[in-house]
């Protein structure tokens, strides 16, 4: 991808080494939060690497004490990070700016989200979160939250390096902050609650039409002349990497759909490709198909 170098993000907190990871105690889950492309089964993959429990925060229990997780400072380690934050500064605020000139179009008023970049842990608007979730949009303070080492892990754990990938990654958290600026993410939770049948499968189609979204600034990125040979595949192998059916393999050696999530390898690179082919929001529509 041809990005340029501009520094860092006007809308970019950096709490890596801050404290912010200072554990309350809660779980991830006030105010709707959307833990995007980790999610439950990705909690389950990573417990089984790191050899320690990731779900339990997530499933409403929370352990004696509360314990802590304050990252300490690392100056040698964010200096070695520095391209990286100043290349999801580049790939946040290029969103931001396509999504805006959209809903502008539409006659909606686009406020722009924040990212967070935290180590180990952090508390979000939506509770205490663990690195070990994967990146994740909180809805209640409209900030999406990354712990950069997730990109490694995306590489070397699931197969799908590259720049693009990484930047397929933020696009589809940004998919979600657009949900929530257009009412979406309120009516699906009201939807969930009334019928709590259709929780996952209401789930699976959020998660898919956050794709789409990604996908949509990808057609951007094409129309602009700054995507290289090879990037759309990289995004593609990134989607796959996250699809449910594919990390319950991994996981467990089997694949139950009834539990899905987040979408099939195959659904969720179907619906990349929509949003990259059209470049339209009304072409992502998840819910109505």
């Amino acid at each position: 991808m041809r990005w340029t170098q501009g520094g860092r993000s006007q809308d970019l907190d950096d709490l890596r080494g801050s404290g912010g990871g200072r554990r309350l105690g809660g779980r991830l889950g006030g105010g709707g939060g959307r833990m995007g492309i980790g999610g439950l089964i990705l909690l389950g993959v990573l417990s089984l690497i790191f050899k320690r429990d990731l779900l339990t925060p997530f499933l409403g229990v929370t352990t004696e004490g509360g314990g802590s997780a304050i990252s300490a400072p690392d100056p040698v380690r964010d200096s070695a990070e520095e391209p990286m934050v100043q290349f999801v500064s580049f790939v946040l605020d290029d969103n931001q700016k396509v999504w805006k000139a959209l809903l502008t179009q539409s006659g909606d008023t686009y406020q722009r989200a924040r990212l967070v970049l935290f180590r180990d842990g952090v508390d979000s608007g939506c509770g205490f979160a663990e690195s070990g979730v994967g990146p994740f949009y909180c809805p209640a303070d409209q900030k999406v939250y990354i712990d950069l080492a997730f990109y490694d892990e995306l590489k070397r754990r699931f197969g799908a390096p590259g720049d693009f990938a990484q930047a397929y990654v933020l696009a589809h958290e940004i998919g979600h902050h657009v949900q929530n600026l257009m009412g979406i993410n309120d009516q699906v939770r009201r939807a969930q609650q009334a019928n709590r049948n259709q929780e996952n499968p209401l789930s699976v189609k959020m998660e898919l039409q956050a794709d789409c979204f990604a996908g949509i600034w990808a057609h951007s990125t094409s129309e602009r002349n700054i995507l290289e040979p090879g990037d759309v595949e990289e995004a593609m192998r990134a989607a796959s990497a996250v699809g449910d059916d594919h990390i319950q393999k991994m996981s467990r050696g089997s694949i139950n759909p009834e539990s899905f999530t987040h979408g099939s390898s195959e659904q969720r690179m179907h619906w990349f490709n929509e949003g990259l082919r059209s470049g339209n929001p009304g072409a992502c529509n998840t819910f109505a198909k």
